[in-house]
Formats: structure tokens, C-alpha cells, sequence
């Protein structure tokens, strides 16, 4: 019996090694991931490497989103005209609120291939009830096609609310299309939507499980939250679909989070990041070009916005690339919702320096955590820039899952990226950047109305923080890079 478990220690102390040296000189990994990644199999070496096959697998990213169709609706044209006409200081801004901004969108334009569109409506809501309530009534309207895509996507009241408009509207000749995340709507399966199915409607999983009850990729989820109406309306934002977004869960309370409803042109690059997500989840029924899904929109407004998507098959990370972008550019101040506060070196450093430069630094956190390590991971982080005079709030009144930053009533962006690790690197996520003072000064509002409903931690109080304080946000800094 020694012998088998002299064994058993000697097998996996190999395995560990060669691991170890996979992770240093084999996977092009930030040294900060590979040091958490290293401490984790060198003192936990069975449970380690097995958290490894679970979390730590790298993704192969070729290959992964394609679609012939992009060439067909002009994208890439576009794309080019649009960093050309900057580039030569031709390109025709209709307001100096996105002028202002130029070299932000010429950022993104080459960072993400993510074309301005300047002709939409903005619709913010940060209600559960109030956004839900539209959608339904949007989806109602629905005449060609609904694109509907969640991270989370729960079959209880309002999933089935939901479920039952999809049903009528397929049973109508509307093409449904569902789309979710197999880790994110845990205990969903394909089969669940059947009677969906049965009347036409398609549905997919993302990354689904290889085995019942077993996935493998716990990283690498899609965390996206889309809606496309007919080509003509969209939806983006914090909010996924089940009964705790309208603030029926007991353990959180109040759900307080941010959402979109856009018409316009940003709506043709919401559709083309749903269809390419569509076409890497739907092995049977994939989207072909039609102008069904594009088509011409009537000027609806005067907001200027871009899509931003990121994910782990990007070379770079867009959407902290334009976090950080807008740190860089603010003058007056900075407000910050995140539900997980948990950036790299980098990040935060850009935050340090906007303290230090006079710049207004204000950050909301929930009081609730949904995941502990991730919430006195948090907590340690704000506590960092209370010293160099960022201000944080925590909002008292339910929990807080909005994914927001607004700069200097001018500037904002509204998605589903959070600020940690997991968002920028991970995750596969999208976000609206905005280029408008009227809905940016309505997001800053939002969120001193919610100033209100907060305590704010100041640094004499973070400082006076228990020894059992301490001690869960030094073992969850520790593990941060991998959280």
C-alpha cells in the first residue's frame, strides 16, 4: 500500500514538473497568471492540477468566429474608409462631442474593426423590471427575426414569460434564434427549449459540455448579453435573464444594474457579433449573408457609438484598451460601477495617476458578495487607491451589477466587461462606448442618485479594518490573476 501511494506522489510530482514547465517556457501566459498558476500545483499538487484542466487550459484561437457574410454588408470597406478619413483629418464628425474623441475611435477602429455609427437613439435603463417589460413588448413587435443571446438564461418566471412571446412569435413564421452559455445557465440544455424548437425556432449552446454534467472550459465563456429585433432594435448590457434581475433573489434584494435599448446603425455590428457568435455555437444551422439582417435604417438620432467586443481569441484586450483610454483622457472625473474590482498592475496604475493629477476618481462596489474570494479580492483593490484619493462607495440597497464608467459628462461606455481579470482576458464580452454628452450626464446622474443609496469607505475606516479582514484580501490577492 506504501509503495502504490510512493507511487501515486512520484507520478504526480512529474506531472506537476512538467506542467510547471509548460506553463513557463510552452504558453505565452502574463508572468503574474503564471506565478498563481505555479503556487497553486507546487502546495495543492493533486487539486491543482486538476483546478488546471478546469481553468488554466489555454485557448486555441484560430479559426474560432468566422463568417463569410462580413465582406457582403461592407464591413470591411468601411472599416477602412473610416480609419483612412481620420488618419488624413477628413472624416465628417456630426457633433464636437464626438470629435472630441477621435483618437479613442480611431482606437478602437483599428484595435477591434469597430465602425462609429452616429445616428442613434439611446435608451438607458438600469431597472430589471422597467428593461424586461420593454423587451417583451419589443419582442412582441418582432416581424422577421429575433437574435437572442445570454450568459445566463434561467426557465423560471420571467425565463418563461419570455420563452412563451419566442414560442407565439415563431409559431407566426418569425425566425427565433436563442443562443446561451453552458456554464453561465447552468442546468439548461438544448432539450429544455424543445417545444421552441418543435414550432421552428433554433437554439444553441455555447462551449457546451463534452460530457453530462462535465465542462471542461470553465474560462473562455461567452458572457455576452445580445438582443437584434428585425435589423432594427437592440439590446446590450448588464442584465441576464431570470428572476433575480427583478429582484425577487432573498439574497441579494434590489438589482440594480445598466442596460441598453439602441436603434440606429450601431445596430449592424451587434448583429454581425451575434451572428459570429451564432455560427461558432450552431453546427447544424448556421447564418448566411441576407439583407433581412441588415437592413437600411432610418436616421434615428444623433448618438455616437461604437461596439466593442473582446475575448480570449483577440491578440489584444480591447475593451480594457478602452477603459483605459478613457482614464487617460479624463480632466475632471471619473465614475466607476463594477460589481468585481480586480484589474492588473496596469489599470490600476492609470487610476493611481488620475488621483494624483487632480482628476475626481469615484468607484461603487457592491455590499453583497456573489463570490467571496472575488469580493475581498475587491476589497483590497479599492483600498489601494483610497491612499491616493479615489473615492468608493458601497451600494447598500441590493447588488450592484452594473458594468459602467462615465468621464467628464462626455464620455461613457455601458456593457458587460467587468473590471477584473476574468472580463479582459477570459471571457468573451462586449460593450457600447458612447460619444455623448446629453446620455452621458444621464449615466453620471444614475449614478450619484446612487452615491445616495451608498456608504462610502473612506481610507481612516479601510485602514481600521479587522486582522480577519487582512487576511482574506491577502489569500485572495494572491489569487486574483486567476480568479
Amino acid at each position: 500500500m506504501s509503495g502504490l501511494f510512493s507511487i501515486s506522489v512520484t507520478i504526480i510530482f512529474i506531472l506537476n514538473i512538467f506542467l510547471a514547465i509548460a506553463l513557463i517556457f510552452l504558453e505565452r501566459r502574463d508572468p503574474t497568471a503564471t506565478w498563481a498558476w505555479l503556487l497553486v500545483l507546487f502546495f495543492i499538487p493533486l487539486f491543482g492540477f486538476i483546478i488546471y484542466l478546469f481553468l488554466g487550459r489555454q485557448l486555441r484561437k484560430k479559426h474560432l468566429f468566422r463568417w463569410e457574410g462580413r465582406n457582403r454588408i461592407g464591413i470591411e470597406q468601411l472599416i477602412d474608409y473610416q480609419i483612412e478619413a481620420i488618419e488624413e483629418d477628413a472624416f465628417e464628425f456630426r457633433l464636437d462631442d464626438t470629435a472630441h474623441y477621435k483618437d479613442m475611435i480611431y482606437l478602437h477602429l483599428r484595435n477591434n474593426h469597430a465602425v462609429l455609427t452616429q445616428d442613434n437613439n439611446v435608451q438607458i435603463f438600469n431597472d430589471g423590471v422597467e428593461k424586461f417589460d420593454a423587451l417583451l413588448k419589443d419582442l412582441e413587435n418582432a416581424k422577421d427575426h429575433i437574435h437572442f443571446q445570454y450568459y445566463i438564461l434561467r426557465l423560471d418566471s420571467l425565463g418563461k414569460r419570455i420563452l412563451d412571446v419566442l414560442i407565439r412569435k415563431a409559431k407566426q413564421g418569425v425566425k427565433v434564434r436563442v443562443l446561451f452559455d453552458d456554464i453561465g445557465s447552468r442546468g439548461l440544455r438544448i432539450s429544455h427549449l424543445k417545444e421552441l424548437i418543435a414550432v421552428g425556432g433554433e437554439v444553441a449552446a455555447f462551449f457546451p459540455a463534452v460530457l453530462p454534467l462535465i465542462n471542461p472550459r470553465l474560462n473562455y465563456r461567452n458572457h455576452r448579453k445580445i438582443v437584434v429585433i428585425d435589423g432594427r432594435v437592440g439590446y446590450v448590457g448588464g442584465f441576464n435573464v431570470g428572476d433575480e434581475y427583478l429582484g425577487l433573489n432573498k439574497k441579494f434584494g434590489y438589482w440594480r444594474d445598466t442596460h441598453l435599448r439602441i436603434e440606429g446603425s450601431a445596430i449592424h455590428p451587434l448583429q454581425t457579433r451575434f451572428i459570429l457568435d451564432w455560427n461558432q455555437a450552431s453546427e447544424k444551422h448556421n447564418i448566411e449573408y441576407a439583407e433581412r439582417y441588415f437592413p437600411a435604417i432610418p436616421r434615428k438620432g444623433t448618438v455616437g457609438l461604437q461596439i466593442v467586443s473582446s475575448g480570449p481569441d483577440a491578440q489584444w484586450e480591447q475593451i480594457k484598451d478602452g477603459y483605459l483610454k478613457m482614464i487617460f483622457l479624463a480632466k475632471e472625473y471619473i465614475y466607476i460601477q463594477t460589481p468585481y474590482f480586480i484589474p492588473d498592475v496596469s489599470f490600476l496604475d492609470a487610476l493611481r495617476i488620475a488621483c494624483l493629477s487632480g482628476v475626481d476618481v469615484r468607484i461603487m462596489i457592491p455590499n453583497k458578495p456573489d463570490h467571496m474570494f472575488v469580493y475581498w479580492a475587491t476589497y483590497s483593490n479599492v483600498g489601494k487607491l483610497l491612499e491616493a484619493g479615489a473615492r468608493v462607495y458601497i451600494y447598500e440597497n441590493g447588488f450592484l451589477h452594473a458594468k459602467k464608467i462615465v468621464v467628464d459628462d462626455e464620455l461613457s461606455t455601458v456593457g458587460t466587461a467587468n473590471i477584473d481579470v476574468r472580463s479582459f482576458k477570459l471571457n468573451f464580452e462586449i460593450n457600447a462606448f458612447i460619444y455623448d454628452r446629453e446620455k452621458s450626464h444621464e449615466l453620471a446622474e444614475l449614478f450619484e442618485q446612487d452615491m445616495q443609496l451608498s456608504t462610502e469607505l473612506t481610507y481612516e475606516a479601510y485602514k481600521n479594518r479587522t486582522r480577519i479582514v487582512k487576511i482574506k484580501e491577502s489569500v485572495s490577492r494572491l489569487l486574483s490573476p486567476i480568479l
